[in-house]
């Protein structure tokens, strides 16, 4: 076996921790300074506390406020029961989609109602340039505002 290959081992190590607590055990060096230890680390002195370094709690929280705001104007608006008069360039359509609606005489949201009522979707999906993208994004800004849209066959 090799001389002085492995490290000097201590029997009686003395480790101090930062708090004043000291024990006794075997390592490869003579004195061991700690900065925590079971005595005074949180967790085993029950004094431990949920740290919310992402702010999770924060975001629920905003959520939360937002869902309710949304809660609240929907039903301020199902109280006021605004008529459907609202003229679909309001909506977030893009301007190339609202012209193709009022070039076929779908100007405000009665009209698009009506033109629903009378044929359902296909009737809107047989007008050129309007897809089931565009049908989709008018009944969910619609929803979204507070409408009941008429049920679809």
């Amino acid at each position: 076996m090799k001389t002085d290959l492995h490290p000097q081992w201590y029997d009686e190590v003395r480790v101090t921790c930062a708090c004043g607590n000291t024990w006794t055990t075997g390592a490869t060096v003579p004195e061991i300074r700690t900065d925590i230890c079971s005595a005074c680390h949180p967790f085993y002195t029950g004094e431990q506390r949920i740290v919310d370094t992402e702010g999770r709690v924060d975001k629920f929280m905003k959520r939360l406020q937002a869902r309710d705001q949304i809660l609240a104007d929907a039903q301020a608006r199902e109280e006021s029961k605004t008529p459907p008069n609202l003229l679909l360039s309001e909506l977030d359509l893009s301007a190339r989609f609202t012209n193709i609606l009022e070039e076929h005489g779908i100007v405000t949201v009665a009209d698009f109602f009506a033109k629903l009522e009378a044929g359902g979707d296909e009737a809107i999906l047989e007008i050129p340039g309007i897809g089931r993208k565009v049908l989709s994004d008018i009944k969910k800004n619609l929803k979204t505002i507070g409408y009941e849209l008429p049920a679809s066959e």
